[in-house]
């Protein structure tokens, strides 16, 4: 009967406690909330946008440039007025005279002009939009593995949650218990069976548990907001509800040595990475050999805005070869070798620092399923040893500090018990993460 009043306390507190603002929220919810709202996903998706913005630039290394102008100009300058003639059709005889050659008239001219120039063979260019694409690629690779974090992180953030949510519990016990044998106290102090400082101590002791309980009701608002931040959610003090419960059963892995996998999306961020350095070096290389390029013209001439009275066009192959411009280019090509060693020592460095964080992940790993072992003991213990404290106490065969000391140590073993439980889940997330 004792135990069916405490469950429906616990249930009304929870509805007093967490009211109309609690929102229900699972596991499987939280990683569709994840993919579609988390602002860090978003901008990662910018990054990968810009990045292909940055590989469609490149196009430019055989894709045609296309460009149309129309100019109009007044001229009496004898050059440009015989040119402009020239180009208009409408040279004469008299137009030879030496006077007007030499002083000639106003002479328009209205002129559209199309302009194309095609690349033919730009080695350096070609290395370019490589580079280029391994960026890309490599932003694309970041991004997938940035989710593959952010999953994680939430997943740890759910957990806290029931964490807190099972804290809370505990100390809503511990709150009823500390009550009760105030309580309990009292009528031994009136019956003259205890002193005042034995009463003092055991409220001393339920005011502790009041201010524990209202940290871990506190720990829930910080898990909840940390939630709705990682799900791109307004904090406005709204409160999630773990609809699974806190497992407190472990399921232990397979006592294998975990190895890293070379299919993980940041190891192969970092290969493209080193790609594109490479490439971007190659390139500034290739910048000592000739390009080769085509271009052509189609200009129309006139005296009216418009007009098409006369026609011509251009045609030619350009071959260009930068042979020296002040040792710019030669110190461009050292600065991007030493990028690219750099960023290929950096990859080797990464490769070395997740295997130390694997093997230590590994080894946190056992030792979690160790303390979770010995934490299940200890509860046991504790309770054990509070359940005889408390029946010696009532035949006046224990101290009131031994029973307060058996009961604060049974409540420590019970948080520390559900702390264990919370390490061991999120550092086998974790393995899996390093592995996958």
């Amino acid at each position: 009967m004792k135990w069916i009043s405490t469950t429906l306390f616990l249930t009304l507190f929870s509805l007093v406690s967490f009211g109309q603002d609690t929102l229900l929220l699972s596991k499987s919810q939280i990683s569709e909330k994840l993919l579609s709202k988390n602002l860090q996903i978003k901008i990662n998706e910018q990054e990968i946008k810009s990045a292909k913005a940055d590989f469609d630039q490149s196009k430019a290394v055989f894709m045609p440039n296309i460009s149309v102008s129309h100019t109009a100009i007044t001229t009496t300058n004898p050059l440009m007025a015989f040119g402009s003639k020239l180009n208009q059709e409408i040279l004469t005889a008299a137009d030879f005279n030496p006077a007007l050659l030499n002083d000639p008239n106003r002479t328009s001219d209205f002129a559209t002009k199309f302009e194309i120039q095609q690349p033919l063979i730009n080695v350096d260019g070609w290395y370019g939009r490589k580079a280029a694409q391994s960026k890309m690629q490599a932003y694309q690779l970041q991004a997938d593995r940035s989710k593959e974090y952010l999953q994680l992180e939430a997943s740890k953030a759910f957990m806290q949650l029931q964490l807190a949510y099972k804290a809370v519990e505990v100390l809503q016990n511990a709150n009823q218990t500390a009550k009760a044998n105030l309580k309990l106290m009292g009528d031994y102090y009136q019956q003259g069976l205890i002193q005042k400082s034995d009463l003092l101590a055991v409220e001393l002791r339920v005011n502790e548990v009041k201010n524990q309980l209202q940290y871990a009701k506190s720990n829930v608002q910080n898990a909840s907001d940390y939630l709705a931040l990682l799900l791109g959610e307004s904090l406005n003090e709204k409160v999630y509800k773990p609809v699974e419960s806190l497992d407190t059963e472990i399921v232990a892995l397979k006592a294998e040595a975990p190895k890293l996998v070379d299919s993980r999306k940041d190891f192969q961020a970092m290969q493209q990475s080193v790609m594109a350095y490479q490439n971007m070096y190659r390139s500034v290389k290739f910048n000592f050999l000739p390009r080769i390029n085509a271009f052509g013209t189609y200009e129309l001439h006139d005296r009216q805005l418009f007009g098409t009275q006369a026609n011509g066009y251009l045609l030619g192959i350009q071959l260009s070869w930068n042979i020296f411009d002040g040792y710019k280019t030669i110190a461009k090509t050292q600065k991007a070798k030493a990028e690219y060693l750099k960023m290929s020592d950096e990859k080797e460095q990464y490769l070395a620092k997740s295997q130390l964080e694997l093997n230590k992940t590994s080894r946190q790993l056992a030792d979690a399923a160790n303390k979770v072992d010995l934490a299940n003991l200890s509860k046991e213990q504790a309770l054990e040893a509070y359940r005889i404290r408390s029946n010696r106490f009532k035949q006046g065969l224990e101290k009131t500090t031994d029973l307060l000391q058996s009961e604060t140590q049974l409540y420590q073993k019970e948080l520390e018990q559900l702390q264990a439980v919370f390490e061991y889940n999120f550092t086998k997330e974790y393995l899996q993460f390093l592995t996958q």
